[in-house]
């Protein structure tokens, strides 16, 4: 009788243990490619003011570039991706838009 009892409670710790596991894939993507995205937003945002487009690019570049890995970030790392270009391209058009204005 205590062998069956042994054996259910090892069972439900490992059923218990795979529905963690199972639940923890299922979870909304989170961490990096979530943060490059929005630091790809206010990029593109302060993106005129050419300093800070750069630098905000080029960090957004860096976010996107680890988080694209993870297969669960992929998506939002992609879309970091083409905003940290997008301002970058933004705040060289802008730099010399201004030299030229000189």
């Amino acid at each position: 009788m205590n062998e069956k009892r042994a054996d259910n409670a090892v069972a439900d710790r490992l059923l218990s243990e795979a529905r963690k596991r199972t639940a923890q894939q299922h979870k909304a993507p989170t961490g990096r490619g979530r943060i490059a995205m929005i630091v790809g937003i206010v990029a593109l945002v302060v993106s005129p003011i050419s300093i800070a487009g750069w630098v905000f690019g080029l960090v957004t570049l860096g976010l996107g570039l680890t988080a694209v890995r993870r297969p669960e970030q992929a998506r939002l790392a992609r879309i970091a991706l083409v905003l940290g270009a997008a301002a970058i391209f933004v705040a060289t058009f802008f730099f010399t838009l201004n030299i030229s204005m000189r």
